[in-house]
């Protein structure tokens, strides 16, 4: 219970637990829209989502996404009325898209690294070429090469825990902005579940801050 109100005092954590709880009701909904019956809990999960995404505080680090943000929140609560919604909503999916593919590449480059040191730490402990295990060698065949190179991926994220979290939970977000810019259309159940593992992720990192992605 201490943990859990330490958790909670973090702004970061607060954001974390309701960014899990908007996008948990927006799985709900999805799961329960074909449904008879269930159109009251419906509605309900979709005022809770909708009072949660407004009350959230942007907490992503990235000014121009907080920006656009910030004039959509202020639109939702009904301060001005002269702001076009899908215009911004337009403008803030961009920049979160092109900020996460930013951290896409960030975390490739450093599973690189990973995957180079790891790769040089077992080449070490070789005495011969002809030891060398099958992941490290380069295969003829296309289906060994892949299982070579995907165990030596496993491998490498296996070392380094952070930076699997890190990945996925970029991997996660950039759900959301690829359906809303219309570049991969998903469902709102694909994109809760995308969400809900995100901030997972998310709160893992803010209670083991040992888990955050290090970066040179």
């Amino acid at each position: 219970m201490d943990a859990f109100t330490r958790f909670t005092n973090q702004t970061q954590g607060r954001d974390r637990l309701f960014r899990a709880t908007q996008y948990t009701c927006m799985l709900l909904r999805y799961l329960l829209e074909p449904k008879a019956g269930k159109e009251k809990v419906v509605m309900k999960l979709k005022k809770l989502e909708s009072s949660v995404s407004t009350g959230r505080k942007s907490n992503l680090n990235r000014v121009i996404y907080f920006i656009c943000d910030t004039i959509l929140w202020v639109r939702s609560v009904g301060l001005t009325s002269g702001i076009n919604k899908e215009k911004w909503r337009t403008r803030a999916a961009h920049h979160y898209y092109y900020s996460l593919l930013l951290s896409l590449v960030r975390d490739l480059y450093e599973i690189s690294l990973q995957m180079k040191r790891v790769t040089c730490d077992r080449a070490k402990k070789e005495k011969s070429a002809s030891q060398d295990p099958l992941w490290f060698s380069v295969a003829e065949e296309e289906t060994e090469w892949l299982q070579s190179f995907l165990l030596l991926l496993f491998r490498s994220l296996k070392q380094h825990p952070p930076l699997l979290l890190d990945t996925v939970k970029n991997l996660c977000d950039i759900l959301n902005p690829l359906d809303q810019l219309g570049i991969y259309k998903s469902n709102p159940g694909i994109i809760g579940l995308g969400g809900l593992v995100s901030s997972i992720a998310g709160m893992i990192t803010v209670a083991y801050p040992q888990m955050k992605l290090k970066t040179r």
